[in-house]
């Protein structure tokens, strides 16, 4: 018998301290984004789940709940349009077991 455990599940275990107004992580250029990127990997391989698709063809970002694992600004490599930096002290991910 295998136990299956959600992605979702685990994430729920950990917290999120929001720095209000200063978010960690943003688009350098939306139409960027929109027009020039066609595999949209941001959406697919952040494990937060913190990118989505726009009904019109843009992307957003949303920082609350990120893993801080630096997926985006990696895979983002091609049009390098991530602006990413480490939240400031005492904010950001709380891992609750270490």
């Amino acid at each position: 018998m295998s136990i299956v455990v959600k992605v979702e599940e685990k994430l729920f275990q950990n917290r999120y301290k929001v720095d209000s107004g200063r978010p960690h992580i943003s688009i350098l250029d939306e139409d960027k984004c929109r027009n020039d990127c066609r595999e949209r990997a941001c959406i697919v391989c952040c494990p937060a789940g913190c990118w989505t698709m726009e009904g019109n063809g843009g992307v957003t970002v949303i920082s609350d709940g990120c893993l801080e694992c630096g997926t985006c600004r990696i895979i983002c490599d091609e049009h390098r349009n991530v602006e990413w930096e480490y939240p400031r002290g005492g904010y950001g991910i709380l891992f609750k077991f270490g």
